[in-house]
């Protein structure tokens, strides 16, 4: 099981125990990750996946509090981030990405307005070097909405946008945990918006294709590693349950 898995697992432990209630604030970086028996940076990657899905909450200068969501909502969110990645239908809606998104970006970039591609760009270069993962995720499903838009059709725009809730726990996800993701991510969206700015069809279409490719290739191995790295537990089987 991957190591951020591990780390997730252990402060959900904490938390459904009773060691930490809502609002509780969590032990200090170092201490919590010699008690957990981790490594600051995988504790540090856990935390901030947990904040992402807020059952953490980071207060600047103060620590990071438990949120004071109900015991069932938090118990939701929390197997939401540790188990999504187990669901074969995750690959099943990227799956469907991979087919439409190519063929809205190619129409996109024979219809999109000459406004519209300067506003696409404007909101690729609104990202910093080092972007958060939430602030890259964010600006993902602006790029790709904003795409999806500009292939003139209404129905796919609105397929396209069904698709992005689910996938996006994928694009949270290996941001967080394959390196290179947030970078790779960011010179593909350049690669999609040069191809369209130059009226590039079938280079749109192809860079489009390698994007969501990507993800989909990741998550796939993701859950190849997963299931032969992992033997199922009585604990196991009743998160997933």
């Amino acid at each position: 099981m991957p190591v951020t898995d591990v780390a997730i697992g252990k402060i959900k432990d904490m938390i459904l125990s009773g060691e930490l209630a809502p609002g509780d604030r969590l032990p200090r970086e170092a201490e919590l990750a010699q008690r957990l028996g981790l490594s600051r940076s995988s504790l540090r990657e856990a935390v901030k996946a947990l904040c992402l899905v807020r059952v953490l909450d980071v207060r600047q200068g103060d620590g990071t509090y438990v949120t004071s969501l109900e015991p069932h909502l938090l118990l939701d969110a929390m197997t939401f981030v540790v188990d999504f990645h187990r669901d074969d239908t995750m690959l099943d809606f990227l799956a469907v990405r991979r087919i439409l998104e190519p063929a809205a970006t190619a129409m996109a970039a024979l219809r999109m307005s000459d406004e519209d591609i300067v506003e696409l760009g404007t909101l690729l270069g609104e990202l910093a070097e080092s972007p958060t993962i939430d602030a890259l995720v964010a600006n993902d499903l602006q790029f790709h909405r904003k795409i999806a838009d500009g292939s003139g059709n209404p129905v796919l725009c609105a397929l396209l946008d069904s698709l992005s809730g689910p996938t996006a726990r994928a694009r949270i996800w290996r941001g967080l945990t394959q390196d290179g993701a947030v970078a790779r991510t960011h010179e593909e969206h350049t690669a999609i918006y040069d191809a369209i700015a130059a009226r590039e069809p079938e280079l749109a279409r192809s860079w489009a294709t390698v994007h969501i490719a990507g993800v989909e290739q990741w998550l796939r191995g993701t859950l190849v590693e997963d299931s032969g790295n992992s033997e199922p537990t009585d604990d196991a089987e009743a998160t997933a349950s």
